[in-house]
């Protein structure tokens, strides 16, 4: 084995150590009942606190995830250093991982080096070349990555949302107050939703205000669905009503949009034979047209191609109403 394709090997190497630990390690943590009643203590304690202190608790929640990150120097110069550090990190927490601006700064490096050792020692391109194609790759990978795994939270959380908003409004109406349903929800529920709802309850049991909590997730977590449900709490706080009867229909609404989306993407593929046979009749009268205009000049001169023309395009406008139609659902 050549010495080039051992420098790959043992970057490609070292890169999937870093993802593995960048996605799936997690730091060494004292056991037992007592130990992780303490760090719910103290992760509640700092989570909690008044609005004058808020900035402080974002940067105690800051250097947290500094200490806990696998590679904490790196989070501290990304902190300096990189522009906009904190949309990044709000980003990287919509994942539901503890990945810190280290540990993705690292796994951007460990790519860019990979993938341009690979362009410069095995294809044997210009180093220019290598190294441009490896920061686009270095940069992009990533943030793909990341992209594809916030929208897949988000998507489960949307869809165990109308479940949570229904457990609500069964324990609303037999009697719990709204703070107890979202405990109840954080607990019965799995993550996403039952992760979010428990960071509201602790909050809340802390001394936070509850339309603080919510609108804390509902900035984090950037969901319309969200934000209507809280907005409808607020809204309910202020003038009074049947929250149960609110949100109970709040989450018909969502089920049924839910509905909507679904018969849309299973009928994606009726709709485009729909589109490709209803267009390329069309298409294709051009591309004849283009190639002999004289050939379909008797449809335009000779009575008879005028009648052939008309009734063509009747028949084929029954068609495409008729697919039309059939790829079009009610609810």
């Amino acid at each position: 084995m050549s010495p080039d394709t051992l420098i790959v090997f043992g970057g490609a190497l070292a890169s999937l150590v870093c993802l593995f630990l960048i996605l799936g390690g997690k730091p060494k943590q004292a056991r037992g009942p007592l130990a992780k009643r303490a760090r719910d203590i103290k992760a509640r304690t700092i989570n909690g606190g008044s609005k004058d202190s808020q900035e402080n608790t974002n940067q105690t929640s800051v250097k947290r995830q500094e200490a806990r990150s696998i590679v904490p120097g790196l989070d501290v110069i990304a902190r300096r250093l990189l522009p906009r550090q904190a949309v990044l990190r709000q980003r990287l927490e919509k994942t539901g991982r503890s990945i810190g601006v280290g540990s993705y700064v690292a796994l951007n490096v460990a790519v860019l080096l990979v993938v341009a050792g690979a362009l410069l020692f095995l294809v044997r391109i210009p180093v220019v070349l290598s190294v441009a194609i490896g920061v686009v790759v270095g940069v992009g990978l990533p943030h793909f990555v990341v992209g594809r795994m916030v929208q897949g939270r988000l998507d489960k959380f949307a869809g165990l949302f109308p479940e949570a908003i229904d457990l609500m409004v069964r324990g609303l109406r037999s009697g719990l107050p709204v703070t107890e349903s979202i405990s109840v929800v954080g607990h019965e529920l799995p993550d996403p939703v039952g992760t979010e709802f428990r960071k509201i309850s602790d909050k809340v049991q802390f001394g936070r205000p509850l339309d603080e909590a919510l609108w804390e997730t509902a900035k984090r977590l950037d969901t319309p669905d969200f934000k209507f449900f809280v907005i409808s709490l607020a809204v309910q706080r202020e003038t009074g009503g049947n929250l149960a009867e609110t949100l109970a229909n709040l989450s018909d609404i969502l089920r049924r949009r839910q509905m909507k989306l679904k018969i849309k993407a299973m009928s994606s593929e009726a709709r485009a034979s729909a589109y490709i046979l209803g267009s390329l009749p069309f298409i294709m009268f051009g591309l004849i047209y283009l190639l002999n205009p004289g050939y379909e000049t008797e449809l335009f001169t000779d009575p008879r191609g005028r009648v052939m023309l008309i009734g063509g395009l009747t028949t084929m406008s029954m068609g495409i109403a008729v697919m039309r139609k059939m790829v079009r659902f009610e609810i």
